[in-house]
């Protein structure tokens, strides 16, 4: 029977723990007898991976898990579609527990619920750009012409329309990684996880490709993990950012609290160096009342809002036109000041 989760939760991660070697759970007591991340590896040869990681995703947002090489990003965000097993903990989606399924059951929870967008584009290079993201219906027994609909509706989501014949290597990267993305919401997935999915691409096209995310998440309201280790991009695209480091994790929150109050003197470090007036949004700062001059989405990036703070308070508003509150040139240059 599924567990009882809170309302809108669509993933959540109770005590994952993850050692690599050859007897992981024997290490893995010693860690639990409070040996580190070093000693252990000096000592046994293991590698901790994970320790006692607690997180909760919403549906439909875009939680960003974030940090340096060898935080453990990678290794958690393989636990969500069993590529990497646990040492210890649960992992449940929509309150069923994904480590419990059978061989069976996984590979149509793979196929069904959940895809992966890899850095690397991972595309098929002898099949078409049409082939490559219709491949995965046309492997799930989809009749071909409904592969073939579905496959150019998501084409066309992602700016690629024209260039269904095209072969990988006639694309650039940044098309090439688009190709990838639309082969992932062609499945229909209600999850999407994203590794690296931009890292690989020049910073014009990265951040094209960050926008149109933007765009799409907005239109399709899709669960996305997004693995980065850039901190600018996970304030961009998150809803929710969680900071690893050494495989534990440091803080949750969003990119304004994170910014207003780091947990500690790491994420600290971290986000000093951030700009935030490009990173905070206008709907984050936000307060009571509606004022008589000008207005701005509450998406906004503050920086957005400085030409018409110089005349005053600002109405902001959501996404659906209604009002969330006014923000202040005081507000706004406190949070500035950090």
């Amino acid at each position: 029977m599924a567990a009882t989760l809170e309302t809108g939760t669509k993933i959540r991660v109770e005590g994952v723990s993850k050692v690599f070697g050859k007897t992981p759970e024997r290490a893995f007591a010693l860690v639990q007898a409070g040996m580190g991340k070093a000693e252990l590896l000096e000592t046994t040869g293991h590698v901790l991976g994970l320790h006692d990681i607690d997180l909760t995703i919403g549906s439909g947002e875009t939680f960003v898990i974030m940090g340096l090489s060898g935080s453990g990003k990678s290794t958690l965000i393989r636990h969500f579609n069993r590529l990497i097993e646990p040492t210890a903990g649960r992992i449940l989606v929509d309150g069923e527990d994904i480590l419990r399924l059978s061989e069976p059951a996984l590979r149509s929870f793979r196929r069904r619920k959940i895809a992966m967008v890899f850095q690397r584009f991972a595309l098929l290079p002898h099949r078409t750009v049409l082939e490559n993201v219709m491949f995965g219906l046309l492997i799930d027994g989809v009749p071909r012409a409904r592969a073939e609909a579905r496959a150019r509706e998501q084409i066309a989501l992602v700016g690629l329309d024209g260039f269904e014949a095209r072969h990988p290597a006639q694309l650039s990267g940044g098309m090439q990684q688009r190709v990838g993305l639309a082969r992932a919401l062609a499945t229909d997935a209600e999850i999407l996880l994203m590794d690296e999915a931009f890292s690989a691409l020049d910073p014009l096209i990265r951040h094209d490709m960050q926008m149109q995310l933007k765009q799409i998440q907005s239109r399709l309201h899709k669960t996305i993990v997004f693995i980065t280790h850039d901190l600018d991009e996970a304030l961009l695209l998150g809803d929710h950012i969680a900071i690893l480091r050494d495989g534990e994790l440091r803080q949750v929150g969003t990119g304004a609290e994170i910014l207003a109050a780091p947990a500690d003197d790491y994420v600290a470090r971290f986000v000093r160096d951030v700009n935030r007036a490009r990173t905070i949004r206008c709907g984050d700062l936000a307060e009571p009342g509606i004022a008589a001059g000008a207005e701005i989405g509450a998406d906004a990036a503050l920086e957005q809002a400085f030409g018409a703070l110089a005349r005053g308070p600002v109405t902001v508003r959501g996404a659906d036109g209604a009002p969330r509150g006014v923000l202040t040139a005081g507000r706004v240059l406190a949070a500035l000041a950090g």
